[in-house]
């Protein structure tokens, strides 16, 4: 039931937002340029590795040895708006609709932190990532990893559709409050290097 309502919301999403996806393809190709969508490697269910879509935030700008300037840098006042507003996730419905994410669930996170986690904290690879989830109502960015982590294995072990329905309300208010963002002095959250 719960892939099936996945399925089902976000082809619709899809399908509704149509127009604002082309729209914004439109505008991150005049002021980001192409590619129009950022693609990447992540774990998803059991670990198992899928391409996420994202629109683009970044430019390719590089130093003098062409070498990628630091986020920071690169991230300009149009990808700072699409990211405050969560609108660099809506292509993510593609991968719900594929069965590589859930609307909601433990955010996909990078290849190179599977060896990273603990015993626990690798459990949040038990169900599908998601497009929003319980550490991004509850903090998103400003949230430790620490923190981030016990919220993702309490929704594991805790999700219901109550639950879901939930965080998808709060995701809007966050949303719309532009909650979170980022860490300090961060453009998004420092890398993860496992606990000491």
């Amino acid at each position: 039931m719960r892939r099936l309502a996945d399925f089902m919301i976000a082809g619709c999403g899809i399908i509704l937002l149509s127009p604002l996806i082309g729209l914004l393809s439109l505008l991150v190709r005049v002021f980001l340029g192409s590619p129009v969508l950022f693609r990447q490697t992540r774990p998803g269910l059991s670990g198992e590795s899928f391409e996420l879509v994202k629109f683009r935030t970044m430019t390719d700008r590089c130093d003098q040895n062409g070498d990628l300037l630091p986020d920071a840098e690169r991230l300009t006042s149009f990808g700072t708006f699409l990211r405050s507003t969560s609108l660099d996730e809506l292509p993510e419905l593609w991968n719900v609709v594929r069965a590589e994410m859930s609307l909601v669930g433990p955010r996909p996170l990078l290849v190179e932190y599977l060896p990273l986690y603990s015993p626990v904290q690798a459990r949040r690879h038990e169900v599908r990532p998601g497009v929003t989830g319980l550490a991004q109502v509850r903090g998103r960015n400003e949230l430790s990893w620490e923190e981030k982590f016990k919220l993702d294995v309490w929704y594991v072990d805790h999700r219901s559709f109550r639950l879901d329905g939930a965080i998808l309300f709060w995701t809007v208010r966050s949303v719309l409050h532009r909650e979170g963002i980022s860490a300090e002095g961060n453009v998004t959250m420092p890398p993860f290097v496992g606990d000491h």
